[in-house]
């Protein structure tokens, strides 16, 4: 890992992100979230998406229009975006590896050759950032949002 500050968010990050998601659904790969959170609950699921900077800011957004400021560890070892009622408190704005990798119940990971050029768009606007790769998503989602 690199250890270089951040860049300062560059105002078009979220455009790039919201187009990568974008082309995320027109893709016809057969999906359909239905919001079980079975996935989410990573203690158990044994993992945890990873976030490149630019989803780290675009999620940072989300858990502040959801009123919140900090993220708290949730007491399961669950996804810290689950919210009281176990829904997804940022489902617009969730991770990329949340959209594609994990659901088994939703239809399973998607095929790397299928989002392998979206992986590559996320990964370059990391760079342009200033970000350092992909990291666990509480870490870093709280660092995005102790930056603002």
């Amino acid at each position: 890992m690199k250890n270089r500050k951040p860049a300062p968010a560059d105002p078009d990050y979220r455009a790039e992100v919201e187009a990568i998601y974008a082309e995320l659904e027109r893709r016809p790969l057969p999906r359909q979230c239905e919001m079980r959170t079975g996935c989410c609950h990573f203690r158990l699921a044994g993992h945890t998406p990873l976030l490149t900077r630019g989803e780290a800011l675009h999620a940072a957004q989300g858990v502040r229009a959801s009123g919140r400021k900090v993220l708290k560890p949730h007491p399961d070892g669950a996804c810290p975006l689950l919210g009281r009622d176990g829904k997804c408190t940022i489902y617009k704005h969730r991770p990329f590896g949340c959209r594609t990798h994990f659901c088994a119940a939703a239809g399973g990971m998607y095929p790397r050759k299928h989002v392998a050029d979206l992986i590559h768009r996320l990964e370059a606007l990391d760079e342009r950032l200033g970000g350092d790769g992909s990291r666990p998503l509480e870490g870093a989602i709280a660092s995005a949002l102790a930056e603002r």
